[in-house]
């Protein structure tokens, strides 16, 4: 099949924020991780529906949205210490390449932009199936994690603990629950 058709196939997907989740986790003062969210995420997805090698991924998550179920730290994270949301109002991910693995597992390689610099990084993910629904529609379920370094996005605040370390750790690890839908079906 030549890319020309192979790209008439494509569809643009949804992604159904109402059943996605993008979670993040990060070490406090060295002995607990304190977890947070971004409740709301929208993107989409050009995909056929059966080869994720083929499939973009273009995601936008607004970062007021950022929930620790800690009012005093959620302003904290939006403030210029951290995200800036007032001169960086989205975090972004633009996919550049879905490596195939083993049997539903997949590599998505992309450009994550936070507080305005942007920096590839690698996800492990995996296909967790697609069907239609009662209501006509086409959705698809993927999982993905990984990894990133904070200071690499400009998010420097930090403090030094009198035992050593620091307050909060560099590494945060990311967890992604996406459905996405074909909508117009």
């Amino acid at each position: 099949m030549t890319a020309t058709a192979i790209q008439t196939q494509l569809a643009t997907w949804s992604i159904d924020a109402s059943h996605s989740h993008v979670e993040f986790a990060v070490r406090h003062m060295m002995v607990a991780t304190v977890k947070g969210n971004f409740p709301e995420v929208k993107g989409t997805v050009q995909f056929d529906g059966t080869d994720l090698s083929n499939a973009t991924i273009d995601v936008e998550i607004p970062v007021d949205t950022i929930n620790t179920k800690n009012e005093q730290r959620d302003t904290h994270l939006k403030s210029a210490d951290f995200f800036d949301a007032a001169n960086f109002p989205a975090l972004t991910f633009k996919s550049k390449q879905i490596v195939p693995g083993k049997g539903n597992e997949f590599t998505i390689i992309g450009d994550l932009t936070i507080r305005g610099t942007t920096k590839e990084i690698s996800l492990a993910a995996e296909s967790n199936g697609a069907l239609r629904d009662p209501w006509g529609m086409d959705r698809a379920g993927f999982s993905a994690t990984g990894k990133l370094n904070r200071f690499d996005y400009g998010l420097h605040w930090n403090a030094a603990l009198e035992t050593g370390g620091l307050v909060v750790a560099p590494d945060v690890k990311i967890s992604l629950e996406i459905e996405i839908v074909k909508p117009g079906n």
